[in-house]
């Protein structure tokens, strides 16, 4: 509040709801800006907070208490628990791993091989039947 008064002192006229250039330049002393009721404002959620404040709009709690209690736009949080519900529906359309999928993968990963093993030996046999060398020899120079 002192900071207020002695802004206010130097800038007469201005109102008393005026607060300088010195408490809104929090970025040069380092200091967190504040919220309109003095707290400090809100930072980054992390992806916990995020589910654990879908969980909770989930379990009932109104969407406007919730947003003004963890500082969000009751957008964002509206983002977040549709997000939240599409990701949920695609992790129960898949289906787990069973020892056929490995065995379908080690017979992709052959054919892809003997695909490219084929192609390698169709340019060889082109180059006998023109009568090219089978490489190209560079020189070592």
């Amino acid at each position: 509040m002192k900071e207020k008064e002695r802004t206010q002192k130097g800038k007469a006229g201005l109102g008393e709801d005026f607060l300088g250039a010195a408490e809104g330049a929090h970025g040069a002393t380092g200091a967190a800006p504040k919220g309109t009721d003095g707290e400090p404002a809100p930072q980054r959620m992390s992806v916990p907070r995020k589910r654990d404040a879908v969980l909770r709009l989930m379990r009932g709690e109104t969407l406007e208490a919730l947003s003004r209690e963890l500082r969000v736009p009751a957008g964002r949080l509206s983002q977040w628990r549709d997000a939240f519900i599409a990701a949920g529906e695609s992790a129960l359309k898949s289906r787990e791993l069973d020892a056929r999928d490995e065995h379908i993968q080690r017979q992709q990963s052959k054919i892809g091989e003997l695909t490219m093993e084929n192609e390698l030996l169709r340019q060889k046999a082109k180059r006998m039947e023109a009568g090219l060398p089978l490489a190209r020899w560079r020189s070592r120079r």
